[in-house]
């Protein structure tokens, strides 16, 4: 198989497995235990914590471990608004749905929300924004780059007009830490949502940050582990891994991020050439460097995913996790595409085990694909469906 669904799951490194075994074997203990067990594994978490802090520049005592992208995001959702703080969200129509469902759900419950609306690149408006901010604002939540089209914010001019209103700001950067340099005190940002098993890491773990000096209140009551702010007893194998995926990351940031930008380049290079009626979705240049979206108009987009499979090769539409909702992408829709470019998606997502062979097998393949299923599309007579070569 051809993996080019990175951006809905990575695959575990060796050594991130390796650093996780001794603690699913031999080191056992829980780490609330005092004895030499509970030491050893409050010890391995700990270091954890450490590498974690260092992908982002964080303090340690500012990551707060989770089960993942979706619990760090609700966490801060449903902590803030449980302060004694006015009840106003502000965040985008082009969201993860772990920001999404959580802000419906307090819509139902008496919170003001507000949705930034985006322009056909993606981003959100930066005077409307200002233009929402008011004196009842608990937090503004604008993701870092889009997991379907790749575009990144403007984070730091969008913490510096939170800064600026004294409103909470928080970025799920979830499909970003690992990939692209990310410090947390010069893009400043109060909170920040990360997740393992995007940058290769096991699933079921990942990380908020929490600026030092902010408040919220728990959401999972119990024995009061994690500062009192997440009770429960810690997956120290996972936590293990995530933090040595995250030293891998941060020590291979430099080199990856030009190796994978040069695969995506290629890749997106050749489909725009060799392919007609083909658009690259998001912004060009301000995007993801393993993310690669587009619409092949006259071609059903599930269509394509199962044409691919059969080739061996693994992609998806757009998010994985909105899969099970079986609606179009919201995504699209909020960028103002029709009908007939959102269900002709295609989302190719790169990772460093990904190689020049691998996009060129994957042009051929898709070129075949793709002109067999637009032999029979309904928009045949409408575009020139001729082949560029």
């Amino acid at each position: 198989m051809i993996y080019l669904d990175n951006a809905a799951s990575t695959q575990i490194h060796k050594d991130v497995l390796d650093s996780m075994l001794p603690y699913l074997k031999e080191q056992y203990g829980n780490a609330s235990s005092i004895h030499r067990y509970g030491r050893l594994a409050r010890k391995a978490i700990e270091k954890s914590r450490k590498q974690i802090a260092l992908l982002i520049n964080a303090d340690p005592s500012e990551i707060l471990l989770t089960s993942g992208g979706t619990e760090s995001n609700n966490t801060v959702l449903q902590g803030i608004l449980t302060t004694d703080s006015p009840s106003h969200v502000i965040t985008s129509s082009i969201e993860h749905d772990a920001i999404l469902e959580p802000c419906k759900k307090l819509a139902n419950t008496g919170t003001a929300v507000d949705y930034l609306s985006v322009d056909e690149l993606g981003f959100v408006d930066l005077s409307e924004l200002e233009s929402k901010i008011s004196d009842k604002t608990s937090l503004v939540s604008i993701m870092f780059g889009n997991n379907e089209i790749g575009t990144i914010q403007k984070i730091s001019e969008i913490a510096k007009i939170c800064n600026n209103q004294n409103v909470p700001f928080h970025t799920d950067a979830v499909q970003a830490v690992g990939k692209v340099p990310i410090d947390v005190k010069e893009l400043g940002v109060d909170f920040l949502s990360v997740s393992s098993h995007k940058l290769h890491g096991p699933k079921g773990i990942g990380a908020l940050f929490i600026k030092k000096g902010i408040k919220i209140d728990p959401v999972i009551l119990g024995g009061g582990q994690e500062s009192g702010l997440r009770s429960g007893t810690e997956n120290v194998a996972n936590i293990v891994g995530f933090g040595r995926a995250c030293e891998i990351a941060k020590n291979n940031l430099n080199e990856n991020m030009d190796y994978v930008s040069k695969l995506r380049d290629l890749l997106i290079r050749k489909i725009l050439d060799e392919i007609p009626e083909v658009t690259l979705n998001g912004d060009p240049k301000l995007r993801l460097l393993n993310n690669a979206h587009f619409t092949f108009l006259g071609v059903n987009g599930e269509d394509l995913i199962i044409k691919l499979d059969e080739y061996g090769i693994a992609a998806s539409t757009g998010s994985a996790c909105s899969v099970h909702t079986q609606r179009a992408s919201h995504v699209l829709q909020a960028m103002g595409f029709s009908h007939e470019q959102i269900t002709g998606s295609l989302r190719l997502t790169l990772s460093a085990l990904n190689n020049e062979k691998e996009i060129e097998e994957t042009i051929k393949s898709l070129k075949i694909i793709v002109e067999e299923l637009r032999s029979f599309s309904p928009f045949k007579e409408k575009y020139s469906f001729n082949s560029k070569n």
